[in-house]
């Protein structure tokens, strides 16, 4: 099924990010911790793909063991930095000959190992060609095709400082056929808001869900300014953490202040949540319990929605 038709049957939607492991070992704990997460019934789960497919068997194994062994719809990432169009079109090829009828479509960053990269090389240098690119080769025989979602950036997309430009961009990727887009991790969800209001003024209609990551370590906090290309931090949230003694502490810092923007979220008619989980499921569980339910289907009742 397509995550834009979940997201109409679930509204909200609530979902959940991994990425592949590197070991055997680590592949079956993650695999348990996913299984698990089905009580928590998310609309879909998606699985992260390397810089240039450094880890794309991994991403692709672990995409068709979730589709077949647990009741989750799967979203497998996919970059276009530092392939061909022949590669392209075998990983997509594979992915349609497995089942999988969803791809969250990236431009990715380089490879963090190769010293000034140079994309002259790649297929496609913007994420809208991917997009185009999808859609074009999944629905070449007929069919409806991939089911397409491509990422959002509230505070800002970092290669592109002109805010008007930027937004100029991702509309260019919903016009060349993605479904919804799915958000950069932030911390203060007037920055959000503001997105939302922009994409509407810009005329981009399409579901927009929110991405949050509980804090869960202050090594941590550096690690996801790093991985986001940084990632703004409120005042209030580094004096908080800045008063936790150990990383027990901060984790609970971090799942009260995700908590308090999913309450947030929920009170202002956010399509859906996406948790950025790093692999583990226990801060998940806890924002979930903090909101008073079990699971997100217990939201769709909300009488607030109506």
């Amino acid at each position: 099924m397509h995550i834009c038709d979940i997201l109409k049957q679930n509204d909200p939607s609530f979902s959940f990010e991994f990425f592949p492991p590197k070991t055997e070992a680590a592949a079956e704990e993650l695999f348990a911790t996913i299984a698990r997460l089905q009580e928590l019934e998310p609309a879909f789960v998606s699985v992260t793909y390397g810089a240039g497919g450094s880890t794309r068997e991994r991403t692709h194994d672990l995409i068709v063991r979730i589709q077949k062994e647990t009741r989750l719809t799967a979203v497998s990432h996919l970059t276009s930095v530092c392939h061909t169009l022949a590669e392209l079109e075998a990983i997509v090829d594979r992915y349609m000959a497995s089942g999988i009828e969803n791809i969250l479509a990236l431009r990715g960053d380089p490879p963090r190992n190769v010293a000034n990269y140079d994309r002259a090389d790649d297929a496609f240098q913007y994420a809208e060609q991917l997009v185009a690119f999808l859609k074009d080769r999944s629905t070449r025989n007929g069919g409806r095709g991939f089911g397409i979602g491509v990422a959002g950036f509230p505070e800002g997309h970092p290669d592109t400082p002109n805010r008007l430009k930027e937004m100029d961009f991702l509309k260019r990727k919903v016009d060349a056929g993605a479904d919804y887009i799915c958000t950069q991790l932030f911390f203060d969800n007037r920055d959000f808001y503001d997105f939302r209001e922009r994409c509407e003024l810009a005329g981009i209609h399409v579901p927009i869900i929110a991405g949050i990551m509980p804090v869960s370590t202050k090594s941590g906090l550096v690690r996801m300014a790093d991985l986001s290309l940084g990632s703004r931090f409120p005042a209030k949230l580094l004096r908080a953490v800045g008063r936790a003694e150990d990383d027990a502490a901060t984790t609970r810092v971090g799942i009260h202040w995700a908590t308090e923007q999913c309450r947030d979220l929920l009170d202002n008619q956010v399509r859906g949540i996406h948790f950025y989980t790093l692999n583990k499921s226990d801060a998940t569980r806890q924002v979930f319990e903090n909101l008073g339910v079990s699971s997100s289907r217990a939201l769709q009742g909300d009488s607030s929605r109506s």
